[in-house]
C-alpha cells in the first residue's frame, strides 16, 4: 500500500510579486528549494494565510539569495505581494518508507530568509 505524507514545506513564506502575464507556475528563490528539497518543475501546493486560497502549481527556480516567491499566470489571482503562503510538496511512500521518513519543514521571516528548520512538527496541546 501507498500512503500519501508531507514530503517538503516552506512555512510562511510572503509572495514578493504576482505576475498575471508570466508563464503560469511560482517562482521561488533556488536557496529556499533546495533547504525544502523541492525540486524544479515538481508540484506544489499553496495555501494562502492572507484569503483562504488553495491551489495547485509547479515551482521554478528564481535567483538564489533573492527572496523571490512569485506566483505567476492564472494563480496570480490567488495571491498578492505580500501575502503570507505555506508551499507544500507531497510524496507516495510505501509503510516501509513511511516508518523512517522526515519531511523537510523551513520556516521563514518576513524577507523570506530562513528562520529554523526542522524534521517534525511539535505536537499541538489544548
Amino acid at each position: 500500500m501507498q500512503i500519501t505524507l508531507l514530503k517538503s514545506k516552506l512555512h510562511h513564506a510572503h509572495v514578493t510579486h504576482s505576475e498575471l502575464e508570466y508563464e503560469g507556475s511560482c517562482a521561488i528563490d533556488s536557496g529556499l528549494l533546495e533547504a525544502a528539497a523541492i525540486r524544479e518543475y515538481e508540484q506544489i501546493h499553496i495555501y494562502n494565510l492572507a484569503n483562504g486560497e488553495r491551489f495547485t502549481t509547479y515551482a521554478i527556480r528564481a535567483e538564489q539569495g533573492s527572496g523571490i516567491i512569485s506566483i505567476n499566470g492564472a494563480a496570480a489571482h490567488k495571491a498578492e505581494p505580500g501575502d503570507r503562503i505555506i508551499i507544500c510538496t507531497y510524496a507516495a511512500l510505501s509503510e516501509q518508507e513511511a516508518a523512517g521518513f522526515h519531511p523537510r519543514l523551513v520556516y521563514l521571516d518576513a524577507e523570506n530568509r530562513i528562520l529554523r528548520q526542522r524534521t517534525s512538527i511539535p505536537v499541538q496541546v489544548a
